[in-house]
């Protein structure tokens, strides 16, 4: 995890909120990266093609029995948190779920697999205190 002056500011209780959220979620070993908007939009060019920042990147382990790792955008969780009406803390905590249901297999890319992804994170964040972010307010 990356020591952001910045993310500390963002979010209350930064790294508590990372180890217990990561505990309910992942199933493998995971490096979180906490980066800013710039770091994750080249990252995003380099792996995706796509230039332009977004919330939350995930890659799978280089080899068997490494880590894999989740690098989130402080800006793009902000400005989305703001957007949606949500704390920046219940934000992150949804996307770090998110990515480790991404390692764990999950996807999105069909109608069935996003339901299916949506529950799974409704449930993990029910667990952590965390409103469901899929039902309407």
């Amino acid at each position: 995890m990356m020591d952001d002056i910045a993310w500390r500011r963002a979010v209350r209780d930064l790294g508590p909120l990372i180890a217990r959220t990561v505990r309910n979620a992942a199933t493998l070993p995971v490096n979180i990266v906490l980066a800013d908007d710039r770091t994750v939009q080249r990252l995003n060019l380099r792996h995706r093609g796509k230039n332009k920042p977004t919330n939350v990147l995930t890659f799978e382990p280089a080899a068997p029995g490494l880590p894999g790792e989740i690098v989130i955008a402080l800006g793009t969780v902000r400005r989305e948190a703001l957007a949606l009406g949500r704390a920046p803390r219940a934000h992150l905590a949804h996307l770090l779920v998110h990515g480790c249901l991404h390692l764990a297999g999950y996807d999105h890319a069909q109608a069935g697999e996003a339901r299916r992804m949506e529950m799974a994170e409704a449930r993990i964040l029910h667990h952590l205190g965390i409103a469901n972010p899929w039902r309407r307010r």
